[in-house]
């Protein structure tokens, strides 16, 4: 039964936003008191956050799919919809969230530290909110905005001071179980540990904590094993202890090929290179492997490795090593820049950026508008009325897109597309020069709206157009 889990694909949804309310307040003697439909509330994020007890993404493996709650409507006598609650996810320290393209989203570091996954729709106005004094009583409200749907890939990687890499039963588990309080499982056949163990040392004034990593084998790089699968948890160490088995029983190995091979193996997963290394040469209370670790130790040293002999089983060399990791990890945290006061970043928007873009889309034969506000606005919009539609067409005229379709080369009864190609609000484009109240007949009504016209149907229109102003010409000019 699976009871670790470093990376998950997780399928949140934020809460959609609570409809606006179109409601007039009516008492006795006073039929048409104004309006008084209230707001619809926000729906609640999705949002992970770290914390310390949380060391596996084993909840989420199970349960891929979050979803928060959405906001409530908004009601008459001005009452306001209720928020949606955030849904908070917990998440253990040094997780990744990254897209379905690998793109790095975020990096939880930190107890606390929190991102927002999935933001909450907006909830809409009512027609309270909506009044003004060219629109005293609007019969519409706005609609909640949906909350956002991401599908996010966690992956954990165990923020830890010191690894430990090596071939199977080189003796990893022993020497962290030694070192530190953690109690792995151990025993003498490969592929004993199946997921990373954590431990903290003392090693006088200095705390630190050390991990194995399991499963390190020829080919580790490329999948073979279990190391590619747990090679990221390496990634955010401050020094490489190379577990060497000086009294190993296979006769094709040897301690410094095992670290050769090791070595070639995280040079191909890359980003280690300039991480300080140790080498352990272990199990020597065993005759052989004493003899085997006095051979091999000049060559190593020669190479630039610090040795050190030890033996977990007889707990020999272990405080020398314990104080020599603790040094490396001071030195590395002292070399960290100190961290700086939070600062907030101002980028102002462009003095040319309208907030929006038309693009003539020449497949579907329509004028695309792309941008935050009209696609926020389509999606608020009731087109069940009339006066509503008016309303929005008044939004889009102030932000400028009629003015950015006539530049774009739009004309009357041209399409109109607001949105993306799988998700688009299409319509005959109808110019005015005018806009706002004094153009709706009765209330709940606006003569702009109208049914649209297939592409098809709007280019035999356009053409029917050009060919009677064609016969026009001839008929006025003979010659």
């Amino acid at each position: 039964m699976t009871t670790f889990v470093d990376r998950v694909e997780l399928h949140v949804a934020a809460g959609n936003g609570g409809h606006g309310c179109a409601s007039v307040h009516r008492e006795k003697f006073k039929p048409l008191g104004g309006p008084d439909g209230g707001n619809g509330g926000r729906g609640g994020d999705v949002i992970l956050v770290v914390d310390q007890s949380v060391t596996t993404l084993l909840e989420y493996h199970h349960s891929p799919h979050r979803k928060a709650t959405n906001g409530k409507p908004g009601e008459g006598g001005n009452r306001a919809g209720k928020d949606g609650q955030d849904l908070v996810l917990y998440v253990p320290d040094g997780t990744v969230v990254l897209d379905k393209k690998g793109n790095v989203l975020a990096d939880l570091v930190g107890h606390g530290t929190t991102y927002v996954a999935a933001e909450g729709g907006r909830g809409g106005l009512g027609n309270a909110a909506l009044s003004s004094a060219r629109r005293k009583a609007p019969g519409f409200a706005l609609l909640g905005v949906p909350g956002d749907l991401q599908d996010i890939v966690l992956e954990l990687k165990t923020v830890a001071d010191v690894a430990l890499v090596g071939y199977p039963s080189a003796g990893k588990s022993s020497l962290i179980s030694v070192l530190s309080a953690a109690k792995p499982k151990i025993a003498d056949y490969p592929f004993t540990t199946l997921v990373p163990n954590l431990g903290v040392v003392t090693a006088g004034s200095t705390v630190y904590t050390i991990a194995d990593v399991p499963g390190l084998i020829p080919g580790a790089s490329q999948g073979r094993g279990l190391g590619l699968e747990f090679l990221r948890h390496v990634e955010r160490c401050s020094v490489l202890v190379h577990v060497l088995d000086t009294a190993t029983l296979e006769s094709d190995r040897d301690p410094v090929s095992d670290l050769d091979i090791i070595e070639e193996e995280l040079k191909q997963y890359g980003g280690l290179e300039d991480r300080p290394r140790i080498v352990v040469l272990n199990k020597i209370d065993i005759p052989d492997g004493q003899d085997l670790a006095d051979m091999i130790r000049p060559d190593l040293e020669e190479r630039g490795y610090r040795v050190f002999e030890v033996s977990a089983v007889a707990r020999t060399g272990l405080k020398e090593l314990s104080f020599a990791l603790a040094e490396i990890v001071g030195e590395a945290r002292a070399a960290k820049p100190v961290e700086e006061a939070t600062r907030i970043v101002i980028r102002p928007k462009a003095v040319d950026d309208a907030g929006f873009t038309v693009v003539y889309d020449e497949h579907e034969d329509v004028y695309r508008v792309r941008g935050e506000k009209p696609e926020r606005w389509v999606r608020q919009t009731d087109f069940n009325n009339d006066e509503a539609v008016g309303y929005l067409a008044d939004r889009l005229n102030r932000l400028g897109v009629e003015d950015a379709l006539l530049k774009a080369g739009a004309h009357a009864g041209d399409g109109v597309a607001i949105g993306s190609e799988e998700n688009a609000v299409v319509f005959d484009w109808e110019p005015s020069l005018i806009a706002g109240a004094e153009m709706l007949g009765r209330r709940g009504e606006d003569h702009r709206l109208e049914a649209p016209r297939p592409a098809a149907q709007r280019r035999r229109d356009r053409q029917a157009e050009h060919d009677e102003a064609d016969q026009e010409y001839d008929e006025f000019n003979p010659f």
